[in-house]
């Protein structure tokens, strides 16, 4: 059956979001398998959540760590890489900086934005500060110390994972593996969050992020 006969025959009714295992991929049947998954998913109930994505716990531990302690500083020594000072949005965001519904009177969170980096700097990386903003230099804090390097982990292996999933959409629409591959590089950035508990009166115009649409 094609998409568009399968999509006219969805009836849009589900009672739970499926679970979908990547970790089982390594042929091209299984992926093809995976895939399919993927399309009733998305065809069906529009989210998925997907397990053994292959992430080191470590990695992961590591990011959230460096977060914590990056996002203990004071203001004023993150404010310093602001991420509206260099043009380019990668940075530091603070409290309330943003405003996704314009009925709040802000977002109640605070944010650093990275883009893609080697783990190891080289001479002729092709990063400028005139670049556009998928390729522009990333800012980073004199402290913590080994912020950079487990934000930078986490960053490339969340990228993995991005790309090898793109297969699968690929794969889901009937389409070659690899059609997506040219148009994924070096094009995501990344924003470590910090969500502070809320306290004292409760104001409805106060929340952690307005509704939205990715």
């Amino acid at each position: 059956m094609s998409l568009p006969e399968t999509a006219t025959s969805m009836s849009g009714a589900f009672d739970s979001i499926p679970i979908i295992d990547i970790g089982h991929a390594s042929t091209h049947e299984e992926r093809v398998a995976s895939a399919q998954q993927i399309r009733d998913a998305c065809m069906n109930v529009g989210f998925f959540y997907i397990t053994n994505h292959g992430i080191p716990e470590e990695t992961i531990d590591d990011a959230l760590s460096a977060m914590k302690a990056y996002f203990s500083l004071p203001v004023e020594t993150k404010m310093e890489l602001y991420h509206r000072q260099g043009g380019h949005f990668r940075g530091y965001g603070p409290l309330l900086d943003s405003n996704i519904d314009p009925a709040n009177r802000g977002d109640l969170y605070e944010s650093f934005v990275i883009g893609w980096e080697e783990r190891l700097r080289r001479e002729d990386d092709d990063k400028k500060a005139d670049n556009n903003s998928t390729t522009a230099e990333n800012p980073w804090p004199s402290e913590p110390a080994g912020f950079r390097e487990a934000f930078i982990n986490y960053y490339q292996a969340a990228f993995d994972v991005g790309k090898f999933l793109h297969h699968l959409f690929a794969l889901a629409l009937d389409l070659p593996e690899s059609y997506f591959d040219d148009k994924l590089k070096r094009s995501a950035t990344m924003r470590g969050l910090h969500y502070p508990p809320q306290t004292g009166p409760e104001d409805d115009r106060i929340v952690g992020i307005g509704a939205h649409a990715e």
